[in-house]
């Protein structure tokens, strides 16, 4: 690896690792590695993920650096002194972390200086300072205010920076153990779903419920101060002695053992969700406050896994006091991390920074794309009939009348997306109008529980016809609600006094004339398209606005649970063949499921996934 120009980014070693190239502040490629090895939230090394960035070097061209997202001794002496203080209560966690120590002190020198050919190429960027990368040099703001939340890096778990064309600045930190994404991965775990995975149940579920045990929290557990700065009751969790993240008088505080993974959801477990939402909204809205007060800045950026929140972010966007601004890292996660490593290494030395309109992510498609000579072999070798369809326009409205007609499509084109979610290039549309359709995808495709809500994807120029501020998305991570002229009855509080209290229930006493990606409160997670940007799913969108009178449709990310989103033909022909989609929309071909001999339909639904 010699040259100059070109940074390559990598994360790895703890959860959702991936790779980025970048040059200057240009993004070239970026790409999370379950998406290659359909491991979901791969925490090893990125292999394949760096074969890719690399792959998209400009013939003759060659990587000068290598930014790691962390730095490595730091995050070994931070976990040393945790288990020396801890001694003897925190036993259980010390064969995971000699696990962990033995990547970061063996593996993972011998991995970077395998890929950097000369160890002096090799650089490293502190945790937190990737994150803020990754949120303020990519925004579109000549200068702003940075909140970067998460579980944990080295020490830190929240941090305040300002950003200008000096670059980063930081304002403001806590550390571990004192955590908002621990603590809410507390309450994840405690209400039945996975910690680093269940996390946006836990926010999905929280609105069927009432924040009830909101004060005993901020009594108990989290004491939050007037400026956003908290502390945790560490009596009540356990992550940093034991493999739980709560402790047992976590239990005994709220009178109910942990939900296990099967058992009913209950009105406890929704208002439990409600409570723990409410807090850390209140603690992020203080953070942020802070955040802008102390860089002088009317502009805030976002990263760390908690600004996947979208139920947060919202808030900042209605009630954050001087907010002009708010710009979130799709990548908002570790994945991001390594964006961030490469461009706040890649900007030493370069030209100064020049904000782009809208961002720099490129809408998020920085992943592989592929031809459609590798689409039709693929089809061939899984022995699809298919039809190619050379004109966009056509194609557009075939995909249109599909929908309209209420099949479930799978889509796939473009380049594959950076982050968890799907915008469009790798994912499932649907109708959404009709309720019917939220039970089929969670339960005929998704293989999900039939609670779990669906995001529509709006045309941008009629978001706001349709729904409530904030109404420009492009990312999903963004919550608004419907406007009341599009609501039918709230019918929740009548269902309980009937008796209803599962989910499902409740959902269904929901109406509006977008059921299928209406929320119990009347809320969408948004994503607002514009046609003009050149994605096909808006084109497609754009298509079916002008059949049916409807500008949005439902999209989810195209994958079942357990699985990371697909990534190549493969894996959409694998997706497709597995589940009740009926139609497969794959590069510039279409494959009916109706149209395929009987062998291959009689397979669809034969495959058990593991639970996400």
């Amino acid at each position: 690896m010699t040259g100059a120009g070109y940074t390559l980014g990598i994360s790895a070693h703890f959860h959702d690792s991936a790779a980025a190239l970048v040059q200057g502040d240009r993004i070239i490629a970026a790409a999370q590695e379950e998406r290659f090895t359909r491991k979901k939230a791969d925490w090893g090394f990125p292999d394949h993920a760096i074969r890719y960035c690399l792959s998209q070097l400009p013939a003759g061209a060659s990587v000068a650096h290598l930014a790691y997202y962390e730095d490595p001794g730091l995050k070994v002496q931070r976990i040393l002194e945790t288990a020396r203080e801890k001694l003897p209560s925190g036993a259980r966690l010390w064969p995971q972390m000699i696990e962990t120590l033995r990547c970061l002190a063996e593996h993972l020198p011998r991995q970077l200086a395998t890929v950097a050919g000369d160890t002096g190429r090799i650089m490293f960027v502190p945790h937190h300072r990737s994150h803020a990368a990754s949120a303020f040099y990519p925004s579109p703001f000549q200068e702003a205010a940075v909140l970067v939340l998460d579980g944990v890096g080295e020490y830190s778990t929240t941090t305040l920076w300002s950003g200008d064309a000096g670059g980063l600045r930081a304002q403001g930190e806590i550390r571990f153990p004192h955590s908002l994404g621990l603590f809410y991965s507390a309450f994840t775990q405690y209400c039945g779903f996975k910690v680093n995975s269940g996390e946006y149940k836990l926010m999905g579920l929280a609105p069927f419920g009432e924040p009830q045990f909101r004060t005993m929290i901020r009594d108990k557990l989290i004491d939050i101060g007037s400026d956003g700065s908290f502390t945790l009751n560490m009596e009540y969790f356990g992550f940093d002695r034991d493999l739980s993240t709560t402790s047992p008088l976590f239990e005994m505080l709220f009178e109910q053992p942990h939900r296990r993974e099967s058992a009913p959801i209950t009105p406890f477990h929704m208002n439990m969700a409600a409570s723990a939402q409410a807090v850390l909204e209140e603690a992020v809205l203080a953070l942020a406050t802070t955040a802008l007060h102390r860089s002088g800045s009317r502009n805030l950026c976002l990263a760390g896994g908690v600004a996947l929140n979208c139920v947060a972010n919202r808030r900042l966007r209605r009630d954050l006091d001087g907010l002009d601004g708010l710009w979130i890292q799709p990548a908002a996660g570790d994945a991001g991390g390594a964006l961030g490593a490469a461009l706040e290494v890649a900007r030493k030395g370069a030209p100064a920074r020049q904000p782009v309109a809208p961002d720099a992510m490129a809408g998020g498609f920085l992943g592989p794309e592929y031809s459609d000579a590798e689409i039709r072999r693929a089809l061939d070798d899984a022995g699809l009939i298919h039809e190619h369809v050379p004109d966009a326009a056509d194609y557009a409205a075939r995909v249109a009348q599909t929908l309209a007609e209420k099949q479930i499509v799978g889509h796939f084109h473009g380049r594959m997306e950076f982050g968890p979610r799907a915008l469009g290039n790798r994912s499932i549309l649907a109708d959404p109008r009709g309720k019917e359709t939220l039970s089929r995808v969670n339960l005929s495709i998704k293989f999900r529980e039939d609670w779990r809500p669906f995001a529509p994807i709006v045309l941008a120029d009629q978001a706001a016809t349709y729904f409530e501020e904030p109404t420009e998305s492009p990312y999903m991570l963004l919550v608004a609600d419907l406007k009341p002229a599009f609501r039918g009855p709230q019918a929740v509080r009548k269902a309980r006094a009937q008796g209803h209290h599962t989910p499902m229930q409740l959902q269904n006493a929901i109406t509006s004339q977008f059921a299928a990606v209406t929320h119990v409160d009347f809320s969408a997670r948004l994503q607002t398209v514009d046609p003009a940007m050149g994605a096909r799913a808006g084109a497609i969108l754009q298509a079916f606005h002008a059949l049916t009178g409807c500008p949005m449709l439902l999209n989810t990310s195209f994958n079942v649970r357990g699985e990371p989103i697909i990534c190549s033909p493969k894996d959409a022909i694998d997706c497709f063949l597995n589940t009740h989609l009926d139609l497969l929309a794959i590069g510039g071909f279409l494959v009916r499921k109706s149209a395929q001999p009987a062998s291959l339909r009689e397979k669809v639904g034969r495959t058990r996934f593991a639970a996400d």
